[in-house]
């Protein structure tokens, strides 16, 4: 087997098991950002709830319905933006929408198993899957801003 291959093997077991197995699913209580949308294009939809503390996401957690891309990405990103600032979740966000895209990015910042996600540039009808979690969450801290 190939690198590449492996690789790819590799990337598709961490998406799976976000998938399986997604973290921070469910609903913040209380004094929490709050956020719908969906994609009608596929179906997908997703609710995240953000709690926002001194210019700090302190929790994030989302529920939806969706395929396995647009599931795994809001778990990996619920998990990637808990304890950075509000200026550097959106930062991520837009190295993620940058990777999405096929475009350069500032690759020293350590994306995690969202890493994962990068083979889905080459396929144009997922990428709004891979993104609708990242643009609720956008929404959600400018909206808090």
């Amino acid at each position: 087997m190939s690198f590449n291959n492996h690789l790819d093997t590799l990337y598709r077991q961490v998406i799976m098991d976000h998938y399986k197995n997604p973290r921070n699913r469910g609903v913040l209580e209380g004094d929490s950002v709050d956020i719908n949308m969906n994609n009608p294009t596929c179906g997908d939809r997703i609710h995240l709830t953000m709690k926002v503390e001194d210019g700090k996401v302190v929790d994030a957690k989302f529920e939806g319905e969706g395929c396995s891309i647009s599931m795994s990405s809001a778990s990996m990103m619920t998990q990637a933006i808990k304890g950075k600032t509000v200026e550097e979740a959106l930062a991520l966000s837009k190295v993620f929408s940058d990777m999405m895209q096929g475009k350069e990015y500032d690759d020293s910042i350590d994306l995690g198993d969202i890493e994962a996600l990068q083979g889905v540039s080459k396929f144009p009808a997922r990428i709004k899957c891979a993104t609708l979690a990242w643009k609720a969450m956008e929404k959600g801290l400018h909206k808090e801003q």
